[in-house]
């Protein structure tokens, strides 16, 4: 019984994703994606949300506009929504 309990466990180490564990296969972090979307439209960052493919950055311009600016995580491809 002591060898089955050990023997799952192992393999459920073995089956974690690696989402899980921490690794992505996002080239794109958070950080860099709010650098590229502040490079392509000026303002202020208010946040920062994370989706399948892609960041919306929230900005608010200096003219008082709020716009999301899509980011894509493995290119970096800056475009508004």
């Amino acid at each position: 019984m002591k060898y089955l309990l050990m023997l799952a466990v192992a393999a459920s180490l073995f089956i974690t994703s690696p989402m899980a564990l921490g690794f992505t296969d996002d080239a794109i972090t958070k950080k860099q994606a709010v650098e590229l979307a502040l490079k392509e439209y000026k303002g202020r960052t208010l946040k920062i949300s994370d989706h399948n493919d892609y960041y919306v950055v929230r900005i608010l311009q200096d003219d008082g506009r709020v716009i999301d600016v899509q980011v894509d995580k493995k290119t970096g491809e800056v475009r508004k929504d």
